[in-house]
């Protein structure tokens, strides 16, 4: 099988196309065939070394790329009895440190980061799903907000931002979305309340708004203080990049700890198959196109993501 790996760190042309023998799921372990795996910021983090200076991997000869996969289940390893052969399944490979990643035409899975894809829904859209979906959800259940509070979404209409927002309304939240003043419409349409423009003065806006302040934000647009500040005496805020500032005013700061929960990826894939949240791919590429996916990754713009797959030819 080809499977993408860096084995030095830079742009993208430093990743490969190896070919490999196709591995054999081990106890507790599903063989995947892939029908798409997304390409994420986590992927630029492995091929530029990121992951090895902030400790989040350890060195090694060779990082796989990708973790967001969906496909259909090839083999199962002993023990597996959550799956069949033939089965569709939507996964988030947990590991960044792994040999090869979802990029590839099969992975290895635990059977704990697989999830059933619903049934009729496009497994290359799904690709797109896992990582994002499960970082909001993550996310919105750190701030425990009671149905009918505030919220504010820097980033609304990038990957997890925008789901943050549509998981939000299925809450009951009513939200403030911020966002690139193109995206107003887009914001409002997955359930924002109100919608501040990136380009205003986001605090002092969203007081005026909501006097005393929102009672929790999701900043995934890495604003830090430039969204904290917006949140009331005693709220709670969500920094998806581990910038929370320091504790003010009783704020309950957090940095996201994600992980993947297979129930709760069954939930949302659940959702999406229901039509209740979105699932985007702005462009998809071949396997062997990856440096060209990386490419227009990095030039953002992209309403959407990435996805590669690799039968695609």
């Amino acid at each position: 099988m080809r499977a993408a790996v860096v084995r030095e760190f830079g742009g993208p042309e430093v990743i490969e196309i190896v070919e490999v023998a196709t591995p054999e799921p081990g106890p507790g372990e599903v063989l995947v065939k892939v029908a798409g795996a997304s390409v994420n910021f986590a992927d630029v983090m492995t091929r530029t070394g990121l992951t090895v200076q902030y400790g989040a991997t350890g060195p090694r000869e060779q990082f796989g790329l990708g973790a967001d996969v969906a496909g259909t289940v090839a083999a199962l390893g002993e023990g597996v009895t959550k799956f069949a052969v033939g089965d569709a399944v939507v996964g988030t490979q947990e590991r960044l440190d792994r040999p090869w990643g979802t990029q590839a035409d099969y992975v290895v899975l635990e059977d704990w980061e697989l999830a059933p894809a619903p049934r009729g829904t496009d497994l290359v859209q799904l690709a797109a799903f896992g990582l994002n979906a499960t970082t909001a959800d993550q996310a919105l259940d750190a701030l425990a907000l009671e149905p009918g509070q505030w919220l504010l979404v820097s980033g609304a209409a990038g990957g997890v931002g925008l789901l943050t927002v549509e998981l939000a309304r299925l809450r009951g939240l009513k939200v403030i979305a911020q966002a690139g003043p193109a995206d107003e419409k887009l914001v409002l349409q997955a359930g924002a309340q109100l919608f501040v423009s990136r380009d205003d003065d986001l605090v002092p806006t969203v007081r005026r708004l909501v006097p005393g302040g929102v009672d929790g934000a999701v900043d995934a647009a890495n604003l830090a203080a430039g969204a904290a500040d917006a949140v009331r005496h005693g709220g709670a805020f969500v920094s998806l990049l581990n910038s929370a500032p320091q504790a003010r005013r009783e704020v309950r700061m957090t940095n996201l700890a994600w992980h993947t929960d297979a129930e709760r990826l069954a939930k949302l894939a659940a959702y999406a198959g229901a039509g209740l949240i979105s699932l985007r791919v702005a462009k998809t590429y071949s396997l062997k196109q990856i440096a060209e996916a990386h490419r227009a990754l990095a030039e953002g713009g992209l309403r959407g993501r990435i996805v590669l797959v690799p039968d695609q030819e």
